[in-house]
């Protein structure tokens, strides 16, 4: 193998994870894998195997925003954050987390909020929210708990600016389970530390 080709190889994948950032950033991609693809293709190396990691394009998505959207961004992740606190105390009984793009500071005006609630009677929820009138589809997600894949309830709503908010409820023992960190969770008080800073 020459020489020069790892560093060849690298610069490629530095490159597309440069390119995939640019097209979440521009053009509202929030699927890391499809934003792979797609900046493979547009730079010719639809067929290469060393794609970069979804670490890789955050760290070039954020230094992105920075260069080139410092002025709008700050302003759509703070309105993001605020509907998110929003839903977070309207679901306050349930302990929620506020996970994903909006709580690491990546999200953009076509981002999701992310929410996590906890309760052992699945059924809780669903009532609150036929209590409550809010329109959502229910649906199932798929997640590790105490190193067992399990299927949990999930719901997607429709925030008032039109944003989604995705709703998945966990038992109560997955509160306690350790796996929360202050940079991948927060809960009511951290959101509104974040609002305030």
């Amino acid at each position: 193998m020459p020489k020069e080709y790892p560093n060849r190889r690298d610069h490629m994948r530095e490159q597309l994870a440069h390119q995939a950032a640019k097209l979440m950033a521009e053009d509202g991609i929030t699927d890391h894998a499809f934003a792979k693809r797609k900046a493979a293709k547009q730079l010719g190396a639809a067929d290469t195997q060393h794609l970069p990691s979804n670490d890789e394009i955050d760290t070039a998505l954020r230094s992105f925003r920075q260069l080139f959207q410092s002025e709008m961004h700050p302003h759509v992740l703070l309105g993001l954050r605020e509907e998110a606190l929003t839903y977070m105390l309207m679901f306050a009984e349930f302990h929620p987390y506020l996970t994903g793009s909006v709580l690491s500071g990546l999200a953009g005006e076509q981002s999701d909020i992310n929410i996590m609630l906890f309760s052992d009677d699945e059924k809780s929820v669903l009532l609150f929210m036929l209590k409550q009138k809010i329109d959502f589809e229910s649906g199932e997600w798929r997640v590790k708990i105490s190193g067992h894949e399990e299927f949990v309830p999930s719901y997607a709503l429709s925030g008032e600016s039109g944003t989604q908010i995705h709703i998945i409820v966990l038992p109560e023992n997955a509160r306690f389970s350790g796996s929360r960190h202050p940079e991948t969770h927060a809960d009511i008080a951290a959101v509104k530390a974040l609002l305030s800073c």
